[in-house]
């Protein structure tokens, strides 16, 4: 993991002239005096008369369901102890942008300088009316208890004390995964918690509701063990967790210890005190910015430790941006009055089971391509796994409804889809290919050429657990078993090994006749069929897949030319062609032909649209085809937009119910306001289906906006195949192979 420096940190805090994290927004239009009398006045006073007649309709026609209140007084901030109302502020800020970025809640922090908790209670009850919740952030122990308590009695919005809970909830999960790993139950180990502050408490209080017997927790705060019979320095929270010992300093509670919860200050525990633990000590050591050890002296101290700590620079961070985020958007979403114990301990449950779920590439990229699976140095999802959103606000939304605390009652499948669109346009289609392929219950068997390769593997096993369908694995049983082992999956797929498969001679026989005339002689066909492209294709030809994918190891050609040699084209189509999907912020477009056919005639083009044109429709996404080239409607005659434009004239008397039009340029194709001030007479002033006049052009635009534009690219997709036969792109990582499984079955359904 990276380490960062002071300058490293300062800088990032006033990046590119604009201090600080966070800014406001506009999310209506506000361009002309009409949008300005919608936005203000007169047309203002309209949701105003109708929240006054019913409350519940604020959150109709305001932000105020999907704002938080991240409010903080300062007196706690982080480890730094007590440092001032506005030294809070880069805190807050920050807690704005984790909202938004991880759950897409809108937050406006507020610094209170006051250390009167009563005062704080009347601030924040004054402003509550204007948001969905209250995220109380960095205030002290015993005062923020107090607070908290005082203020979910009074309010009817969740008021939710991170510092306690969100520390709860992540550490509960971790501690579940790592008893599981080292073999032990809630309810036999002794935990020893350093700190009796607000997360001490919650954390202790949290355990107990996973199984932990009370009377195995200990709490030592500045003044030691809290113990029967100690008088100085308790308060009634740290009273819930007096026990009968003899313990009085830490290092005396450790001995023979389970766990270590660190909740306190900087390097508490000591090498020395890690020995004195029991077998297989786990240890979270959750002060920041300095844990109460590092983990490489615990290590050091101790090979058989589990060490979490609350630093995204080491392995297994314990981290409530984990927690609070995606809280509050189940919360949010469900219009919940409160955030209950069932919704923390539902929050805990979904962390614990997702860290058990194959980590996607991109999660491993961003942390430097650092492998992670379940184990003593990954017990917990990162900060950055993007399916925290679609586990976490899901199950805190259904245990509010469950608990009776929700005003909206919503479906959770829906929901959950939902909550993929607010990760953009790329997630909306990649749910749409999925939701389809799932509807055939997960019965289309699709093979895949390189069975053996880890990443297949690892999307076949997501392609059967979501039920999207059942993969076939061509390659050697003892190889892929020993990556699944590897890879630590409990899956066992459906392997076909093409050296010893039953209907080899079968195979060879119908490749014979299919290919006799085309240089193929009877003695070569066995082994030519053992060939994983030949294979996996006569699979579908002879009735063994539904659908086939090959292409992460291979060259394009080497996959599509044995497809359609078997198979050939269509019925009704005269050639194959590809198309990319790419979605550009909140666009979608398809580009065409970026793969197969390298410099098309005019009756190429005009049949290639056709076939683009058509799987938008089946995207059920209105075609508008523009044919693209350097020329705008006859503004540069040359042979190349000659034949363009001949290719429109093709389209439009072969398929007239086409929106249709060209040859133009991209930009006039893209820019409707191009296309109406200059040519108001095309039939295309916002074109969704981009023709490319050769695959280099198409090849070449797709691969740069992908990369240089940071457009999302999905395909290749392969249209007018005689078969469900798809192209990988080389390398691809598991969520793009996914994806075109799910294409490969939607493809399958339709045939």
């Amino acid at each position: 993991m990276a380490k960062i420096t002071r300058e490293d940190a300062l800088e990032y805090h006033r990046l590119k002239g604009r201090p600080g994290k966070i800014a406001v927004v506009p999310t209506k239009p506000m361009d002309t005096q009409r949008d300005l009398s919608l936005a203000y006045s007169p047309g203002v006073a309209e949701p105003v008369l109708e929240i006054e007649k019913n409350p519940e309709d604020a959150y109709e026609y305001t932000s105020k369901g999907n704002l938080v209140a991240v409010i903080s007084n300062g007196t706690a901030i982080l480890g730094l102890g007590d440092r001032g109302a506005l030294a809070s502020k880069p805190v807050m800020e920050g807690k704005g942008v984790l909202f938004k970025k991880f759950a897409d809640i809108d937050v406006f922090d507020i610094e209170l300088n006051s250390h009167d908790p009563d005062e704080i209670i009347k601030v924040v009850a004054a402003i509550s009316p204007t948001f969905g919740g209250i995220n109380l952030e960095d205030i002290k122990a015993p005062e923020c208890f107090y607070i908290e308590e005082e203020l979910k009695k009074m309010l009817d919005i969740p008021v939710f004390h991170d510092d306690q809970h969100g520390t709860a909830i992540i550490s509960s999960a971790a501690l579940a995964n790592a008893l599981e790993i080292v073999g032990k139950k809630h309810d036999e180990i002794r935990i020893v918690i350093s700190g009796a502050g607000a997360s001490a408490i919650s954390c202790a209080e949290l355990a107990i509701r996973w199984g932990v017997k009370r009377e195995n927790i200990m709490l030592c705060d500045s003044k030691g063990v809290v113990y029967k019979g100690r008088k100085e320095g308790m308060n009634k929270y740290k009273e819930r967790f007096l026990v009968e010992t003899d313990a009085r300093t830490l290092t005396d509670a450790l001995r023979g210890a389970d766990v270590f919860y660190g909740l306190s200050v900087a390097n508490v525990m000591t090498p020395e005190m890690v020995k004195l633990m029991g077998q297989d000590p786990i240890i979270f050591a959750m002060a920041n910015p300095d844990p109460e050890i590092r983990p490489e002296l615990a290590k050091a101290a101790r090979k058989d430790v589990i060490i979490a700590t609350g630093r995204s620079d080491y392995a297994n961070q314990v981290n409530n941006v984990l927690g609070f985020p995606f809280i509050f958007r189940g919360a949010l979403d469900v219009r919940a009055k409160s955030i209950n114990e069932e919704m923390k301990f539902a929050a805990s449950k979904a962390l614990a089971a997702l860290t058990k779920e194959d980590v996607p590439d991109s999660v491993i990229r961003a942390y430097g391509g650092v492998a992670m699976k379940f184990g003593r140095e990954y017990i917990l999802p990162t900060p950055l796994d993007p399916r925290v959103l679609l586990w976490e606000a899901p199950a805190v939304a259904e245990m509010a409804m469950k608990t009776g605390v929700a005003r909206k009652k919503i479906d959770i499948d829906e929901y959950r889809e939902q909550l993929a669109y607010r990760q953009g346009k790329g997630e909306r289609i990649r749910y749409f290919f999925q939701n389809k392929a799932r509807s055939s219950g997960g019965t289309k068997r699709v093979a895949f050429a390189e069975g053996e390769e880890q990443k297949i593997i690892r999307a076949a096993y997501q392609i059967q657990e979501e039920g999207i369908a059942t993969p076939v694995l061509i390659g050697r049983a003892s190889v892929i078993e020993e990556h699944l082992k590897n890879l630590g999956l409990d899956y066992k797929p459906v392997i076909v090994d093409p050296n010893q498969f039953d209907k080899l001679d079968a195979y060879a026989k119908a490749y014979y006749e299919l290919r006799q005339r085309k240089g193929v002689i009877a003695s070569d066909a066995p082994n030519k069929v053992r060939d994983p492209n030949i294979f996996g294709s006569l699979m579908v030809k002879m009735g063994d897949a539904d659908a086939f994918i090959s292409g992460l190891t291979f060259d394009y050609p080497e996959v599509i030319r044995p497809a359609l040699q078997i198979h050939h084209t269509a019925a009704g189509a005269a050639r194959a062609a590809g198309v990319y999907i790419m979605i550009v912020e909140d666009k979608v477009f398809l580009f065409t032909d970026a793969t197969v056919n390298i410099d098309p005639t005019a009756e190429d083009l005009a049949e290639i649209a056709c076939l683009a044109a058509d799987y938008a429709v089946k995207l059920e996404i209105d075609p508008h085809v523009a044919f693209l080239s350097f020329s705008n409607f006859g503004s540069t005659p040359h042979p190349l937009s000659d034949k363009v434009r001949k290719a429109v004239a093709l389209v439009k008397a072969r398929r007239p119910d086409l929106d249709v039009d060209g040859e133009m340029q991209a930009d006039t194709a893209v820019v409707p306001e191009i296309a109406e001030e200059r040519y108001p007479f095309s039939a295309v002033k916002d074109a969704n289906v981009l023709v490319f006049p050769s695959l280099e052009s198409a090849n070449i635009a797709y691969k740069l906006l992908s990369r240089l534009g940071n457009a999302k690219a999905i395909g290749p997709i392969l249209l007018g195949m005689g078969a469900p036969v798809h192209v990988l792109q080389t390398g691809d990582d598991v969520n793009a192979i996914v994806q075109i499984a799910s294409v490969a079955v939607m493809d399958a359904m339709g045939r």
